[in-house]
């Protein structure tokens, strides 16, 4: 399993249920790595996608505490499925190529899969906004050393920012 994610310098990933940073290039760095894959998400990050509805063209497993959570309908190509807790999600992908899942948020399921994920896919936004949710900062990890490191570019508002890949040494 991989993660991915969009940080701050502060490794602040999001504020009132909103990503910090919406930036065309990072997104299309996103779809390009997890479509046709598999994402596991909290049911926040689902809600928080247009309408509620799940990736398409993906696998969407959404880790939950409700009971009461339904997998919502998906369109052809894209499947959504519910479970309730990290063993389920992991049990859930166990057979399947590693490589091609993703857990993609929110910040619980960043916490409880990490350790899990071989490698992390970090956009670093070289800013600081205000942010009520955090990624956990993997340059003070010892369990992760940075792999590569390229130049992004820079957003509409002039913020530069790197596309980053961190291996876990502790799998």
């Amino acid at each position: 399993m991989n993660a991915i994610v969009a940080v701050t310098q502060d490794w602040g990933i999001g504020r009132k249920g909103d990503l910090l940073i919406n930036e065309k290039a990072d997104m299309q760095h996103f779809v390009r790595h997890t479509r046709g894959a598999t994402v596991v998400m909290g049911d926040r990050t689902l809600a928080s996608f247009p309408g509620g509805r799940p990736l398409k063209g993906r696998r969407n497993v959404v880790m939950t505490i409700d009971p009461e959570l339904e997998a919502p309908a998906c369109p052809e190509g894209t499947t959504c499925e519910i479970v309730h807790s990290m063993d389920e999600a992991l049990a859930a992908v166990a057979d399947e190529d590693p490589d091609t899942v993703w857990a993609i948020g929110g910040a619980s399921v960043y916490r409880q899969l990490l350790p899990h994920c071989t490698r992390a896919m970090v956009t670093k936004f070289e800013t600081v906004l205000p942010a009520d949710v955090y990624f956990p900062n993997l340059d003070e990890d010892d369990a992760w050393v940075l792999e590569s490191s390229e130049e992004g570019g820079t957003t509409a508002d002039g913020v530069a920012y790197r596309f980053t890949v961190y291996r876990n040494t502790a799998l």
